[in-house]
């Protein structure tokens, strides 16, 4: 059982309309502070000075995509150990365990119904062994 409670949550998706959904739900239904970056190098620029809870990733973006991103973000000290989940519509097992494989903790797979978001979340936090 987690130590303390989810409050804050960074979503890295280039998709903008996808953001906005994912920030309303959560930050509504699950009253999370949400923050939001476009790219993975946004989120890195991003986590210098703020450290969430929980990190939710896409997986395919330009630049610099979802596994790249979490590879950076786990040698970050202060992200070490912070739970990412990836967001994805590439959910196939043998990526999954590619996912998994990296560190991703779980992955949700897109379209998802984000009214559940919140939910979904909680009960991979409640799941997660800090």
């Amino acid at each position: 059982m987690p130590d303390k409670t989810l409050n804050t949550l960074l979503y890295i998706d280039d998709d903008a309309h996808l953001r906005s959904m994912v920030a309303m739900a959560l930050e509504t239904i699950g009253d999370y502070t949400v923050r939001l970056c476009a790219s993975g190098a946004e989120a890195l620029t991003l986590l210098r000075h703020f450290t969430p809870d929980m990190i939710l990733l896409d997986v395919i973006m330009p630049e610099m995509d979802g596994l790249e991103t979490l590879k950076r973000i786990q040698a970050l000290e202060a992200c070490k150990n912070t739970p990412v989940i990836f967001m994805t519509g590439r959910s196939t097992p043998e990526l999954i365990s590619t996912f998994k494989q990296a560190g991703a903790l779980d992955i949700i797979a897109k379209p998802f119904n984000p009214l559940q978001l919140p939910s979904h979340l909680q009960t991979l936090w409640n799941q997660y062994d800090q």
